[in-house]
């Protein structure tokens, strides 16, 4: 059963409307605001209160399956216990279960795409995101309940394989270019590559999504969002999914710098991190990439999203490079196929009418 915007929005300001209240807000003190959207399906509106600088998000995510259900428990239990531990994430005001409706503080609207692209210098800003990213990873470890998790306990092979690399092929290969054929030939490589990526401790609080449109700066401050897609992992998943971020597209050199710093500061609180992490990072990052492009090519197949098609190419550029660098002869199919699709989108680049 789906919900219309008009009855989510009609819920949302009747929700909205009940906690003001209790706060001492009169109706006619506060007005929302609709929030623009990604690839979710949730809607955010943002509550403006008259002669107060601060506002607040409400954000609708029906439960409308068990998935969503579950996931809606999952954003407040794993959203209080980063709040909990000092993690920059928006404060849950209020929420209802029921109807899958919080009310929480607001981090701002200035992501880390806008910051990076504006300044000629996005590293200090960067090197600010992993000061508190090793903190998630770390100290947000610590008291964790993986029944809290909404897809999967860990970062494992069933989730490279599942969610990563057979998303790939589902949604990219074969829903976005139209490549309907057996590509079962992939399977091999596949499985090396989740076996090589599994090698890694999985010890850590990772966010699973972390990248340049889930980090929030303002006025110099870092918060996340998104969080719910939380498990244990390595942390060389997050530190990929911002480094070889589409939205973005570092320089080289940028994400090499940032690559060692990280290394260094993750290092100075477990050895054994670093070392992984240097490892397996190329594998790992390669496993993040064929899950942006599954995620892009739904995105804007299934969904009717077609903004996303823009940040392919570089997804594209960014996995024949790792595999090039990785040259690993098992994965030879793979690294064959990432070569093809990089000549195919250097020749018929997505048209810039894209953007909006």
């Amino acid at each position: 059963m789906t919900i219309s915007p008009k009855k989510l929005e009609h819920q949302a300001a009747s929700f909205a409307r009940k906690y003001l209240e209790g706060q001492g807000h009169q109706q006619n003190e506060y007005h929302l605001e609709p929030m623009a959207t990604d690839g979710s399906t949730r809607l955010f509106w943002r509550i403006r209160l008259e002669n107060l600088e601060d506002s607040m998000v409400i954000m609708a995510n029906p439960p409308t399956s068990d998935f969503l259900r579950i996931e809606n428990q999952a954003y407040l239990l794993i959203g209080r216990h980063l709040q909990e531990k000092g993690i920059p994430v928006p404060k849950i005001l209020a929420q209802n279960l029921l109807r899958g409706l919080f009310i929480m503080t607001d981090l701002g609207n200035q992501h880390l795409q806008s910051v990076a692209k504006e300044t000629t210098d996005p590293i200090p800003i960067y090197e600010a995101v992993l000061d508190e990213l090793i903190r998630f990873h770390v100290e947000a470890r610590s008291g964790f309940d993986t029944q809290w998790c909404c897809q999967a306990p860990r970062y494992d092979t069933y989730v490279m394989r599942s969610l990563e690399s057979d998303y790939f092929t589902k949604a990219f290969l074969i829903g976005y270019l139209g490549l309907n054929r057996d590509w079962s030939f992939l399977d091999p490589d596949f499985d090396y590559l989740a076996q090589k990526a599994s090698l890694a401790k999985a010890d850590c609080l990772i966010h699973r999504d972390f990248q340049s449109r889930n980090i929030i700066i303002k006025q110099g401050k870092i918060g996340f969002v998104d969080w719910q897609g939380a498990r244990l992992g390595p942390p060389a998943y997050d530190l990929a999914s911002l480094l070889i971020d589409p939205y973005v597209d570092l320089d080289e050199s940028i994400r090499h710098a940032l690559f060692d710093q990280y290394a260094i500061a993750v290092g100075n609180v477990d050895s054994a991190l670093s070392e992984d992490l240097k490892r397996y990072y190329r594998y790992i990052a390669i496993q993040r990439n064929l899950q942006i492009l599954g995620a892009f090519g739904f995105l804007t197949k299934a969904r009717g999203k077609s903004k996303f098609s823009q940040y392919i190419p570089s997804a594209v550029i960014t996995l024949h490079e790792l595999l090039d660098v990785v040259s690993d002869p098992k994965l030879a199919n793979l690294q064959v196929l990432a070569a093809d699709l990089h000549e195919q989108f250097r020749k018929n680049p997505v048209s810039e009418k894209t953007v909006d």
